[in-house]
């Protein structure tokens, strides 16, 4: 694999964010390429699909894929295949990006951002990890239809084994690499999937004896999060159950746009899988090309990028240790400034390159 990432800025703020995200990166390795590809609503409104051949073609020559976001109000309501989001499903099947993995933290300085009281989240430091490709987001029949002239619709959740496996032993090595502690989030008590699901993750338990783990159905989760996030490590669960309670914890932080996220697959080498890295927050579009969307989350998830899929640790920390020390001195987007001088989204991140 090349040293070459795919840079898909997307719609709404994300060209900027990643304009922020990739100024930094070239600082810490000018030897990386960024080529730039369209995707989302930016390829729809040039009579484009929403993943382009030449973006798909991109990616595939790509050590990884820095994405901004996708999705613009024109195309809600609109069939699947004729809205922005499909590239993102495209791309997660098409190369397995089985593992999404989604940091929380609070920042040093901004415990008074949080909805919830600061002694709460003070030092929190928390992992979701969300199964990607399966589950109820994928499995057939999902259609609408009409029975005995009644409309209905159908979803259909389905995991297998293997699948529950695998997105498991990712929750469990990372646990074993922080503070040991894994939650497993199902809803053993209503659905055979989550049945299957708690007894896969018990059967790889056993080969962590050092993690000690925790299983909480899907709704005590919910209210565990935000009755006592501190002692959460590390959170393993289902698509659509990771793809609530994620925006839940990262809401705990005071502002969605300081939130990264990798969605990782099993290609690439030892030390270097193949990613997807984009901000949690989305397209925001009403606060677009306005200067002022946080790009926190790109930048970390850049930083991301170099950890897993170029193995570089020592410049991932470096970006890292960038971000806090921004927060920790005072500097603030708009939506975090509570009365502090507002940092532009170019201002921040020049910030954040400042203290490289």
């Amino acid at each position: 694999m090349s040293e070459t990432i795919a840079l898909l800025p997307g719609d709404g703020v994300g060209p900027e964010v990643m304009r922020a995200a990739a100024g930094v990166l070239a600082r810490v390795r000018p030897d990386v390429t960024c080529e730039e590809a369209l995707v989302g609503g930016a390829a729809l409104e040039r009579g484009l699909p929403a993943l382009p051949d030449a973006t798909r073609a991109l990616c595939e020559r790509s050590a990884a894929i820095l994405f901004g976001s996708v999705g613009l109000p024109q195309y809600e309501g609109k069939p699947l295949e004729r809205r922005p989001e499909l590239a993102l499903f495209l791309l997660r099947r098409d190369f397995e990006l089985f593992a999404n993995i989604r940091p929380v933290r609070v920042f040093p300085g901004l415990e008074d951002a949080s909805s919830l009281r600061p002694e709460l989240v003070t030092g929190l430091d928390l992992i979701v990890v969300r199964e990607l490709t399966g589950g109820i987001y994928y499995g057939k029949p999902k259609e609408q239809r009409t029975v005995e002239g009644v409309d209905e619709a159908v979803d259909t959740m389905i995991y297998r084994a293997p699948e529950v496996e695998r997105i498991a032993r990712i929750g469990f090595e990372l646990a074993r690499g922080r503070r040991k502690r894994l939650t497993s989030v199902d809803k053993q008590n209503i659905l055979e999937t989550s049945r299957l699901w708690r007894r896969v993750v018990d059967d790889v338990a056993r080969d962590y004896p050092e993690v000690a783990l925790e299983h909480l159905l899907v709704d005590n989760a919910a209210m565990q999060l935000v009755r006592r996030p501190g002692d959460f490590d590390v959170i393993v669960t289902e698509n659509m159950f990771g793809d609530i309670l994620s925006d839940e914890a990262a809401i705990l932080t005071g502002s969605i746009g300081t939130l990264p996220s990798a969605s990782l697959g099993a290609r690439g080498r030892p030390g270097r899988q193949f990613g997807l890295y984009e901000p949690v927050a989305g397209s925001a579009p009403d606060i677009a090309g306005k200067g002022i969307a946080n790009p926190t989350a790109a930048i970390l998830s850049a930083a991301m990028l170099l950890r897993y899929s170029l193995d570089d640790e020592a410049s991932a920390a470096r970006i890292e240790r960038a971000v806090e020390g921004v927060y920790r001195d005072g500097g603030r987007t708009a939506e975090l400034a509570r009365g502090a001088k507002v940092l532009s989204t170019k201002a921040f991140a020049g910030e954040v390159a400042a203290r490289l």
